[in-house]
């Protein structure tokens, strides 16, 4: 199998120029194209007049071997590498130990227990919440009449945090092993939609997303495994720094030698449980800020100009970054084109917000969050806990602006940057809000750290030069966002195992190793594999 890279196509190319460019950097007949694969395909927008296409193809081809015999082979044709994944048992296993329990049915524990039963280790799975259908009833319960419900909700339940957001499968960690291949690869067979596998920004959306949650959850069942909903764990048991099981809240306890903790960035009471338990943990930075909300059409446009209607490019993204005066940095995160802004609460007295695109993003908003970094310094107090205290701070100060009933505090962009309270009637606004249950103007310098604001008005400027229209008068705040990643760290050694407690395995975004769906779900892959090993070399 043959690769080349850096195919570039104008933006109305049809399949016949892709294949009349490989021919063509190929020097070779029709007649001798066997199979055509597209690897990767991304947009360059760097030229708004001349937005193209680049590909990365797989081919294969008859006579390979002459292709590289030829007088000038372009350097843009290689051998494609092998990216398959291989599992650290290279066949089936019957386990005859005790069943590893997994503790969360997020991404990250979703594919620790899909790549362990794949290997034949009968995992369960438990989660606090229930399966994803019943948690989608109750999180738009939520958003149409504001009765939280702890434990379902945005946060908890299967599928994880990640399930209402736009699905966004981007990362940036390094995967020598193929495990982001993999997670790809188990989500289209579960349903999502097979242009991820070459998406330079694949995303399923929260719609597509609920299939695919509830097919893995079969998947794993279907190997031998098991998912237990309404299961939450409030205890340990650990006799001389080893784990030998788990309590849940109904008081029935479940023994294994073997717990992965996939708990999720907002499982604070399971945070406390540990603490109290002796397991070490440390308080990580994190990030504090605010959702933008901007109409699409204008995102389109500052992005794409002239082909900003172009149904091939879909609604424009942006991604950006300002190292501000008081050494602060405020940058974009889990922008959401054509989306919305959703309640993302999980404790009672608390308004946190998150943002979610359905997959066709053809919403009349675009919103992103703007964040600035915070760390263990800026918190109250000291100790393992501390950011924690530190987000139920301006969560709650949140919830009191917004009339103490999970509405949401929001603010023109104008008012903002002049440090005055908005009034009148928020969905009179050219931009109006999307965040249900409701929203009432109010100054958001009251739900956030004195220096964060400061940091995101200097911000706001600077991004208008970036994007035309970035600071627009009647853009929309909302507030506040607290949970991007989780504000403590469950230590763990190079075995991935907890420095403190034999056969617990702290993981994915909640342990402080993670940060979105792709790096949780290789994450999980990890701990299962090194679960594999050690069990078999036994």
């Amino acid at each position: 199998m043959l690769r080349i890279s850096e195919i570039s196509l104008p933006i109305d190319h049809n399949d016949k120029d892709l294949k009349n460019k490989i021919l063509k950097r190929l020097g070779i007949d029709e007649k001798d194209l066997l199979q055509i694969k597209i690897r990767k395909r991304s947009v360059d927008a760097r030229k708004r007049s001349s937005i193209v296409f680049i590909y990365t193809i797989d081919c294969e081809v008859r006579n390979e071997a002459l292709i590289f015999k030829k007088p000038s082979p372009s350097k843009d044709v290689f051998l494609a590498p092998d990216l398959s994944y291989s599992f650290a048992c290279q066949k089936m296993i019957c386990f005859k130990g005790m069943r590893p329990l997994i503790v969360g049915a997020g991404p990250c524990g979703l594919f620790a227990g899909h790549i362990l039963a794949q290997m034949g280790f009968r995992p369960i799975l438990l989660d606090r919440g229930k399966t994803v259908e019943e948690r989608v009833m109750d999180v738009h319960s939520f958003w149409r009449e504001g009765r939280l419900s702890p434990q379902s909700n945005v946060q908890f339940g299967e599928g994880g945090a990640g399930t209402f957001s736009d699905g966004k499968l981007t990362t940036q960690i390094k995967d020598p092993d193929n495990r982001c291949k993999k997670v790809l690869e188990e989500l289209v067979s579960a349903g999502a939609p097979e242009d991820i596998l070459y998406c330079n920004k694949p995303h399923i959306g929260t719609d597509r997303l609920i299939k695919v949650v509830r097919n893995l959850r079969r998947a794993i069942c279907t190997l031998g495994g098991e998912v237990r909903f309404n299961s939450h764990v409030i205890d340990l048991q650990i006799t001389n720094n080893k784990i030998n099981g788990v309590v849940l809240a109904d008081g029935d306890t479940i023994t294994s030698d073997i717990v992965v903790l996939a708990i999720g960035h907002s499982a604070r009471d399971t945070f406390d449980m540990l603490y109290r338990r002796g397991v070490h943990l440390t308080a990580k930075p994190f990030s504090i800020g605010l959702r933008i909300e901007h109409p699409q059409d204008l995102i389109n446009r500052s992005q794409h100009g002239e082909f900003a209607a172009h149904a091939r490019l879909g609604a424009a993204d942006y991604k950006l970054v300002q190292h501000c005066a008081n050494k602060r940095s405020v940058y974009t995160f889990c922008m959401c084109p054509g989306g919305r802004v959703i309640s993302a609460s999980s404790e009672e007295g608390g308004v946190v917000i998150n943002g979610m695109s359905v997959r066709a993003r053809n919403g009349e908003n675009s919103n992103s969050a703007l964040l600035v970094g915070v760390k263990p310094a800026d918190f109250e107090n000291s100790g393992p806990l501390a950011g924690v205290t530190f987000q139920r701070r301006w969560e709650k100060a949140a919830y009191e602006i917004g009339g103490r009933n999970y509405m949401a505090p929001v603010q023109r962009v104008e008012d903002f940057l002049a440090g005055k309270s908005s009034s009148g009637d928020p969905y009179s606004s050219p931009v109006e809000p999307t965040y249900k249950p409701g929203v009432v103007f109010s100054n958001l310098d009251l739900c956030l750290p004195t220096y964060a604001s400061t940091a995101l008005k200097e911000a706001i400027s600077a991004f208008d030069h970036k994007i035309e229209g970035f600071a627009m008068p009647d853009a929309i705040l909302t507030g506040v966002e607290t949970r991007s990643s989780s504000p403590v760290r469950i230590l763990r050694d190079d075995k991935f195992e907890s420095v403190s407690v034999e056969g617990l395995y702290p993981a994915g975004e909640g342990s402080g190793y993670a940060g979105g769906i792709i790096s949780s779900a290789v994450d999980g892959i990890k701990i299962a594999e090194t679960i594999a090993l050690k069990s078999t070399s036994d």
